[in-house]
C-alpha cells in the first residue's frame, strides 16, 4: 500500500511540474541561405495552456510603435493579436477559427533540430509553399508565427525554400513569467483590429472630404475651405508634420459626379507662396493680377510660368473625371455593373522638401460648367522613411499652363502654336547636383481634329539644347469602361471613353515624366518647351496642359 501510495504521489508531482512547464525558445530569420544581418530576435514563451509570440524590442519596450504580439490560447483554440498602437492605446483581435481552419499535408520525413526529431507537415498560403518541422518530445505546443501552432512545437518554419525562420535556442524556464498572460485590453473584431493596425503605420491628412467642387455664382467659403471660380477650386491651408527624407507620400483623390456627364481635368496643387505675387492673390484678386506670359502670338497668359517676384502652381497630381460615375448609373447596359466612384491615388514623394515641416496651401480643380458638378476627397497619407539624413534637396516649380481659373477667366494654353512655345528662365542656387524635371503634359481639343486625339511630340530644350522628346499617348483607355457610364456610343461598337488620347483617359491619373538633366551649373538656365499644337476649326481649338518643377540634390 505505501509503494502504491508513493509512485502515485511521485506521479502526481511529476505531473503537476509537467503541467508547469514553461520554455522560451529563440529564432533566427535567414534568406537565401545567409542570416538576415542586425535581425530583431524573435522569441516564443510557451506553457501547456498559452503561447507568447514576441520580440526582443518588445520585451525591452524599445520598439517603435505600433508593435505586436500573438497569444495563443490551446485550451479554446484562439488566437489573440495585442497591437500597442501608441504609448496609452492598445488593441486586442481574436481569432477563434484560425487554428481549425489551417490544412496541412503530413510527410513521414523526419529531421533533428536542437537535438529533437521533428516532423514536417506543408501548407500554402496566398500561393506561398510553406513547410513546417515540429517536435512532440517536449510535450508543448508553440512557433514562431500562427501556422501549426497546434501540431506541436513548431523548431523551423520554411516558405519557398529561400525565407527561413529556425530555433537557435530552448531554455527551460522555472516559473511562468507574469506576461505569460492575455491582458485586459479593448477587444476588437478581425476587421477591425487590421484597419486599426494599419491606420496606425502612417499619418493621414484628411484635405477635402466628399466636398462639392461645381459651377455656381453663390459658392461660398468657409472657415476652413476657400472656394474660387465660381466653386470650381477649393483650397484649404494645411500643417505638415516633419517628414523624413525617403518617406513614401501619397495623394489620394475620390471622386463621383454629382450632376457633370463629362470627362475633365482635375489637378490637385500647391500654392507656392515665397514671392511677392502667388497664384492666391490671382484667387481672391482676379486672374488680371498675376504675371502675364507672351510668346509673340498675340495672346497674354495669366499667372502660367515663374518669374523674379512670382511661383507658379506646383502641381501635385492630375487627373481626369470620367462620364458620370455614379450620378449616372442609371444609364445601364446589359452586362456592365457600373462603379460607385472613382479612386486616384499617385506616389508624390519628390515633393518632401516643400511639405515637411511646412504649413501650405492645397488646392483641388474640376473643370465644369455643371451647377451639381462633382463629389471629391483629398487625402495626403505620409509613411515615415528611416533616412534621418537631412539633404535639403531643391525644387524649383518653374511652369504650370493648366487654366486651374478657366471658369474665372484664365485662358487655355494655346502658346504652343507658333516656334516660340513656352519659353522661360530659372536660376539655380550653388551647392546642388544631379538635376531632374518632373513633367506632366496631356493634349485637349476634344474633336477629331483635335490634339486630344492625334500623337504629338513634346520636346524640351535647356539652354537650346534638346534634353527629352517624347509623343505622350495612351492606348487602354477602354479599360476604364466600368467608370463611364455616361460615355457616348458610336456606331461602329465603341465607346467614346475607350479612345485613345495624348497622355489621359477618362478616370485616371497622369503620370509625370522624370527627365535626368545632369549637373545643372549655378546660374541662369532657358527652358523652352515646343510642342507641334493642331490649327484651330471654327469654334473648336487644341490646348497643352504642361507642368514643370525642377529638383536638385545637395
Amino acid at each position: 500500500m505505501k509503494k502504491t501510495l508513493f509512485t502515485f504521489f511521485a506521479f502526481f508531482i511529476i505531473s503537476l511540474s509537467f503541467a508547469q512547464k514553461t520554455i522560451k525558445v529563440s529564432y533566427q530569420r535567414s534568406y537565401n541561405g545567409k542570416l538576415i544581418e542586425n535581425q530583431d530576435p524573435l522569441f516564443l514563451y510557451t506553457s501547456k495552456d498559452l503561447s507568447l509570440i514576441t520580440t526582443d524590442k518588445i520585451m525591452q519596450k524599445k520598439a517603435d510603435f505600433p508593435f505586436e504580439q500573438t497569444f495563443v490560447d490551446f485550451n479554446t483554440k484562439t488566437i489573440f493579436q495585442l497591437a500597442q498602437l501608441t504609448v496609452n492605446k492598445s488593441i486586442l483581435g481574436q481569432d477563434a477559427e484560425a487554428l481549425g481552419k489551417q490544412k496541412f499535408e503530413f510527410s513521414t520525413e523526419t529531421k533533428k533540430i536542437l537535438g529533437y526529431v521533428c516532423k514536417k507537415a506543408v501548407t500554402s498560403v496566398n500561393s506561398n509553399r510553406i513547410e513546417i518541422w515540429y517536435t512532440n518530445e517536449l510535450g508543448l505546443k508553440g512557433g514562431p508565427g500562427v501556422l501549426g501552432q497546434d501540431l506541436g512545437l513548431v523548431l523551423e518554419t520554411n516558405r519557398n525554400g529561400n525565407s527561413i525562420v529556425t530555433a537557435s535556442k530552448i531554455e527551460t524556464l522555472k516559473t511562468i513569467p507574469l506576461f505569460l498572460k492575455i491582458p485586459a485590453v479593448q477587444t476588437v473584431d478581425q476587421l477591425t483590429y487590421k484597419d486599426l493596425l494599419w491606420k496606425s503605420r502612417f499619418v493621414n491628412i484628411a484635405v477635402f472630404n466628399k466636398e462639392q467642387i461645381h459651377f455656381a455664382g453663390d459658392a461660398k467659403s468657409n472657415d476652413s475651405i476657400f472656394r474660387f471660380a465660381s466653386g470650381t477650386i477649393i483650397v484649404r491651408k494645411v500643417k505638415f508634420p516633419e517628414i523624413k527624407k525617403g518617406s513614401a507620400i501619397f495623394a489620394d483623390v475620390t471622386q463621383q459626379s454629382n450632376g457633370d456627364a463629362y470627362d475633365r481635368t482635375g489637378s490637385v496643387f500647391m500654392i507656392p507662396t515665397d514671392k511677392k505675387t502667388s497664384f492666391l492673390d490671382g484667387l481672391k484678386n482676379g486672374v488680371q493680377t498675376l504675371p502675364v506670359y507672351e510668346n509673340g502670338n498675340g495672346k497674354k497668359y495669366q499667372g502660367v510660368v515663374g518669374t523674379n517676384d512670382y511661383t507658379p502652381l506646383l502641381e501635385m497630381m492630375r487627373f481626369f473625371t470620367p462620364f458620370g460615375v455614379k450620378h449616372f448609373n442609371y444609364l445601364q447596359l446589359k452586362n456592365k455593373v457600373w462603379q460607385d466612384s472613382v479612386f486616384y491615388r499617385q506616389d508624390i514623394s519628390l515633393l518632401q522638401p516643400k511639405l515637411s515641416n511646412q504649413e501650405v496651401y492645397i488646392g483641388m480643380f474640376i473643370g465644369n460648367y455643371d451647377a451639381g458638378g462633382h463629389k471629391a476627397s483629398l487625402n495626403i497619407s505620409i509613411h515615415q522613411g528611416e533616412d534621418n539624413n537631412e539633404k535639403g534637396d531643391f525644387i524649383l516649380p518653374l511652369f504650370n499652363t493648366l487654366n486651374v481659373m478657366e471658369m474665372a477667366g484664365q485662358d487655355y494654353a494655346t502658346m504652343f502654336d507658333n516656334e516660340k512655345g513656352l519659353e522661360m528662365t530659372f536660376e539655380v542656387p550653388e551647392g546642388y547636383k544631379n538635376f531632374k524635371l518632373s513633367y506632366t503634359t496631356t493634349g485637349h481639343g476634344g474633336w477629331e481634329n483635335g490634339d486630344e486625339f492625334l500623337q504629338k511630340k513634346n520636346t524640351i530644350f535647356i539652354d537650346n539644347k534638346e534634353v527629352f522628346g517624347f509623343t505622350p499617348w495612351r492606348t487602354d483607355c477602354g479599360s476604364y469602361r466600368l467608370s463611364n457610364p455616361a460615355s457616348g456610343n458610336f456606331g461602329n461598337g465603341l465607346s467614346s471613353s475607350d479612345l485613345s488620347r495624348s497622355n489621359w483617359c477618362p478616370g485616371t491619373t497622369t503620370n509625370p515624366n522624370l527627365i535626368d538633366l545632369g549637373n545643372l551649373s549655378a546660374g541662369k538656365h532657358t527652358i523652352h518647351v515646343s510642342i507641334p499644337m493642331g490649327k484651330p476649326e471654327g469654334t473648336s481649338s487644341s490646348a497643352w496642359n504642361v507642368s514643370g518643377f525642377l529638383i536638385g540634390e545637395k
